[in-house]
């Protein structure tokens, strides 16, 4: 048994309040972090606000957790007590289904999510399925490295998954927490990088991370001019919008992918896809192999997210700068 002290909702919508609960003894194949940093990700807000419909209270948000591993089952495998480690959305998988047995974990039908149903890293100990508890860099920045495990994999994988060259022309829309972060993949894959923002007073902080140009999304004429220029657009708002603009912008047999979690049915018209053999697509986060190489790859360009640290004491704090859209551009809690 191990005592986790945590901050946790006790109803949709609530403060988070300290809370004390009790790990059961370590199954034979998990493994308990010991969290030294956890990222704020926009899905904590939605589920301590139970917008999904799937939260289970007391909640302990958090699922961008660094730490370093502090117990282990007997069979776990890779892993030793002190090794420093990361873990995101994912805590566990079958390790059996077709998905998994082809590296595609994170589509497993029996995975498990670190905040649905079982508390996550909002914490000063999480625990998880030693597959999922993924071994850092030597050289990884630690207290910039949680969102990584969420937000950065989030937006690395379309790349990888949507076939994006180094030659291609991209567009980002919403440089927020994911977006800022996808900017920073995506120069360093070698795009040209469009940045679609409705807000100008960040046109000189993204320009700064990467984006090659600006286009004010509130613009009708301004997506206009950039019409059929390019090859992938990466949406990363949980906004509804207008598609049908932005499938204009794209390129003959351009994709538009989105990862923001848009709650209404997306408005795509039939015959903006048809004409230039365009494609929409979307993605969760990333498998466990993928998020190995995205560590590897931050490491190599020295890709960080931008972000601010609070202390997981100021916890409520944090919460209440996310929601008024003042984070720049993801907030950190230090255990």
């Amino acid at each position: 048994m191990r005592t986790i002290n945590a901050y946790a909702a006790t109803e949709a919508g609530s403060k988070l309040t300290a809370f004390q609960y009790e790990l059961p003894a370590i199954g034979n194949e998990e493994i308990d972090i010991k969290v030294s940093y956890c990222g704020m990700c926009h899905s904590d807000l939605s589920m301590i606000n139970n917008d999904w419909g799937m939260s289970q209270f007391p909640l302990v948000p958090g699922h961008e957790i660094v730490g370093e591993v502090a117990a282990i089952g007997k069979d776990v495998k890779g892993l030793q007590i002190g090794d420093k480690v990361g873990m995101g959305w994912n805590s566990a998988a079958c390790m059996h289904c077709n998905q998994c047995l082809d590296g595609k974990q994170h589509l497993c039908g029996d995975s498990q999510a670190t905040i649905v149903g079982r508390h996550g890293g909002f914490a000063d100990y999480v625990r998880g399925h030693w597959s999922w508890v993924i071994p850092l860099p030597k050289d990884l920045d630690m207290a910039k490295a949680g969102p990584l495990f969420c937000g950065g994999i989030t937006v690395f994988s379309p790349i990888v998954l949507s076939g994006v060259q180094p030659t291609d022309k991209v567009g980002v829309i919403g440089v927020g927490g994911l977006g800022h972060m996808a900017i920073k993949f995506l120069k360093a894959w070698g795009c040209e990088v469009t940045a679609f923002s409705s807000n100008p007073n960040k046109t000189a902080e993204i320009l700064k991370m990467g984006a090659h140009q600006v286009v004010d999304s509130s613009n009708p004429d301004a997506l206009q001019g950039i019409a059929g220029s390019l090859d992938f657009i990466l949406n990363t708002t949980n906004v509804t919008l207008d598609w049908n603009s932005y499938l204009t912008t794209l390129a003959p047999q351009g994709k538009l992918h989105t990862v923001g979690a848009v709650l209404e049915p997306m408005a795509i018209p039939a015959f903006s896809l048809i004409m230039g053999e365009k494609s929409v697509g979307g993605s969760p986060t990333g498998s466990i192999g993928l998020t190995k190489k995205m560590l590897e790859f931050c490491v190599r360009h020295d890709i960080y997210p931008t972000v601010e640290e609070f202390n997981l004491a100021d916890v409520n704090a944090a919460i209440a700068h996310l929601e008024a859209g003042k984070a720049r551009f993801r907030i950190v809690l230090k255990v």
